[in-house]
Formats: structure tokens, C-alpha cells, sequence
């Protein structure tokens, strides 16, 4: 019987690809150690709203760490991350197992924590029993093939493991991501292991430049094996060099897409506002339909943007001044929805390499995290009020006046314990 297709998420490998398949196991050759993060991100997410369970097993980083790694992905009931760092490569020392005393029991994602991840077949245990206590195509994240050798020491645990793993997976019609350092690893496993897998995919750097490449996609017909194609990741959507998307970034759909985005919202937000349903929604940003005329107005009246910056020249010239009240809510779809509001002070259809906005968080609410999944560098000023702000195991006290400038730490916490509203100017930097 034919396997169900499914999206990876991310139309360009979709496409190059020609899909992905339940029963799938994919192997990622990393050749940087941190270019497969960003597809696992987007499979992730795809599965969330395909509302699959996920299992994300962990070798290499503490629960806390992949927690904050996720984002608001980790805020949703269907994920599970087996925790097999914390008696492995953590040594079982005191620092990650203070997560579960209290930190743990804050998430609604479940952990739980192998007790020795050390055997093989106590991995095996752990991860088939807790398949039995799922429903449906599960999906698997396992990171990763290099964190099991170096605990396991030795290749003929990590093949013995795979050689089991991958059939059994097979069967049980669930996807699995298996992440794999290129270079930590002898020729002889990575043949071993392309032959079991289903589909498999090298990472790496090229002319300064990410590039991805098909080396195996059984049953079906990628559109080109072995031939590496150049990608780009912004920090939320991965585009394809040569993709459609990619050679008309003004293309109609992408342009809609792009400013729904800026807004935080979502498809079916969007195609309730309109009147159609959320695949047209998906097909017209995709370029695979296009929208009438009275439709294509609706979106522009909903997206608080004329119908021309739909078919923006970056040539014409840029309006430099913005009225008082001419800000857009923008919705932020991972937070408490009585807890923030959020207003950008310019139109979104404006592409600039700041992005200002005003945040304001209510009396006595708190975060579970950042509100923005931003790449780039972000700086707040507080115009009123006193927060705090909790990031990496410390907390700061922001009073009006106060500025703050984030670079590579995430805040984790937002916490507004007074009786006043909090605003915060808030400037996002491409």
C-alpha cells in the first residue's frame, strides 16, 4: 500500500524533494554541525499544525536548553522531548536536574528523562514505549547519530541502534529526522546508513553560501540527485535558490504572505476575515491560485495596506512620516491573549531594516516567553511602568527610561508585577 504524502513544511524541499512520505526515516549529514536545526524547526512546526505528536530526543542539549532553542514551539501539549542528556552527557549533575523539580512542571510539553541513556536498548525501550501512548503518524526529531557515539563509544552501537531503529520506525508509519555530524563519522557508517534510510540529505557550506543536496529519495523522483542547491534562511521561512519564491521575492502570493506574517496573523485568521478558506488562503501565497479582484481588496483592507504594495517597486520612493494612530495591531498568537498588546508603528508593508513597535503588557500578567522569534539584533525602551525580564537563569528590573539590548540572549520570561500597564518601544533590526 502506498505511504501518505506529507509536507516537510518547507515548499522549496517539498518541491526538489517530491515530498515527504510517512514511513520516511531522514537522515541529515550536517556538515556544519547547525545547518539541519532550521528544517527540524520548520518539520516541527508543520507538524504542530498538522496537529501530529512530536517526540524530540535529545543527546546534546538539557531539556532547558531545547526548551529555549523551540521557542513557542515547545509550548504545545503534542511535543515530547525524551530527555536523554541529563543522566548522559549531563552526568546527572545537580544543574539540569533542578529543571525537573520546577521548571518542568511549568510546560505543557511533556519531558521525560531516560534513566540510562547509556544502553542502547534502554533508548530503544523508552522511545517504543512511548509510541504505544500515541495516536496517529508520529514524528520524530532525533538529535542526534554523533551524540549517541560519543556516549555510546563506538560506531557498532550507533549501526546496531539504526539498523533496528529505521525498519521498525518504518512500520510503525511514523517520520523521523535523525541529524548526523558528516565529518564524525567513518565512511563505512554512512554508506551502512544510507542504504537502510529512506531519504537522505547533505548540509553544508559552499563559497560561503548554505547549500543542500539529495543523496537518496526512495520511491519517488527528486528533481535532481547529488546536485547541490544554494538556500537562504532568514530566521523563519528557508528559500530555495532557483525555487520559484525565490526568483520572484515580489510574486503576489510571497508579497501577501510577508506582510500577513509581519502581523502575526495567521492563515485562518486571514481567510475568516475574507470569506474563503484557509487553503485558498495557502494557495494564492503559494502562487498556485490567484484571488479576484473584490478578494484581493479584502486582503489588502485586512492587512491595513493599499492593494500597490502588493506590487511594491522598491524603486518608487519611501513615505517617511506616519501619522499619529495610523499603527497595526499586530496579533501574537503564542502569548496569553489577555496578558499583551501590540501595535507596529509603521505600515507593514514597509520594508525597512528597523521594525518599530509599541508593546504594552498589562498589570500583573507574565510571558512564558519572548514575544518576537527574531534572528537579528532587538533593543526596548521602557516608556512607563516596571518589568521584569528573566533571561538566561538571571532577572533584571526595567524602569521607565531603562533600555534594553538584545544580540544572542532570548528572554524566557516577561513578568509585569504592578498595578499599571507597561509600554515598551520596541525595535526589531534586519
Amino acid at each position: 500500500m502506498k505511504k501518505k504524502r506529507v509536507s516537510s513544511g518547507i515548499t522549496g524541499l517539498d518541491h526538489l524533494l517530491s515530498g515527504l512520505y510517512i514511513g520516511d526515516n531522514v537522515i541529515w549529514y550536517d556538515d556544519a554541525g547547525s545547518l539541519a536545526s532550521a528544517f527540524c524547526l520548520k518539520f516541527i512546526k508543520e507538524s504542530q499544525k498538522q496537529k501530529k505528536p512530536i517526540v524530540y530526543v535529545t543527546f546534546d542539549r538539557s531539556p532547558k536548553n531545547l526548551i529555549e532553542k523551540l521557542g513557542p514551539l515547545a509550548m504545545n501539549q503534542r511535543l515530547t522531548i525524551l530527555d536523554c542528556f541529563t543522566n548522559g552527557k549531563g552526568d546527572k549533575a545537580e544543574i539540569f536536574n533542578k529543571f525537573y523539580e520546577k521548571d518542568g512542571a511549568q510546560w505543557p510539553s511533556q519531558v521525560l528523562k531516560v534513566t540510562e541513556p547509556w544502553k542502547p536498548e534502554t533508548v530503544a525501550d523508552a522511545i517504543y514505549g512511548l509510541h504505544k501512548t500515541l495516536t496517529g503518524d508520529v514524528r520524530f526529531v532525533i538529535e542526534s547519530l554523533t551524540g549517541m557515539q560519543d556516549l555510546w563509544e563506538g560506531e557498532e552501537h550507533i549501526l546496531r541502534f539504526y539498523s533496528r531503529s529505521c525498519p521498525k520506525l518504518y512500520e510503525l508509519d511514523t517520520i523521523a529526522y535523525w541529524i548526523i555530524e558528516k565529518g564524525a563519522h567513518s565512511n563505512k557508517l554512512k554508506a551502512h546508513i544510507n542504504q537502510i534510510a529512506q531519504v537522505a540529505i547533505d548540509l553544508s557550506i559552499k563559497r560561503g553560501k548554505s547549500a543542500i543536496k539529495i543523496l537518496k529519495a526512495e520511491k519517488r523522483t527528486p528533481r535532481a540527485l547529488n546536485e547541490a542547491f544554494y538556500y537562504a534562511y532568514d530566521g523563519e521561512d528557508i528559500l530555495l535558490e532557483g525555487d520559484a519564491k525565490v526568483k520572484a521575492q515580489h510574486d503576489l502570493g510571497v508579497r501577501i504572505k510577508k506582510i500577513r506574517k509581519k502581523q502575526g496573523m495567521s492563515q485562518k485568521e486571514l481567510s475568516k476575515l475574507i470569506g474563503v478558506t484557509p487553503s485558498n488562503i495557502s494557495q494564492i501565497e503559494s502562487n498556485l491560485i490567484y484571488p479576484s479582484l473584490p478578494a484581493l481588496y479584502k486582503i489588502a483592507e485586512n492587512l491595513s495596506v493599499e492593494v500597490s504594495s502588493f506590487f511594491q517597486d522598491k524603486t518608487l520612493p519611501v513615505k517617511t512620516v506616519f501619522p499619529k494612530g495610523k499603527g497595526v495591531k499586530i496579533s501574537m498568537q503564542d502569548m496569553p491573549k489577555d496578558s499583551i498588546y501590540a501595535q507596529q508603528l509603521t505600515p507593514p508593508d514597509l520594508d525597512g531594516k528597523v521594525e518599530p513597535y509599541l508593546i504594552q503588557i498589562l498589570p500583573q500578567k507574565k510571558l512564558p516567553s519572548h514575544f518576537f522569534v527574531h534572528k537579528g539584533e532587538e533593543l526596548g525602551y521602557v516608556l512607563s511602568g516596571k518589568i521584569k525580564v528573566v533571561s538566561q537563569n538571571e532577572t533584571h528590573t526595567l524602569e521607565t527610561g531603562d533600555t534594553i539590548y538584545l544580540k544572542a540572549d532570548i528572554p524566557t520570561q516577561w513578568i509585569n508585577p504592578g498595578p499599571e500597564t507597561v509600554k515598551l518601544l520596541w525595535l526589531k533590526v534586519k
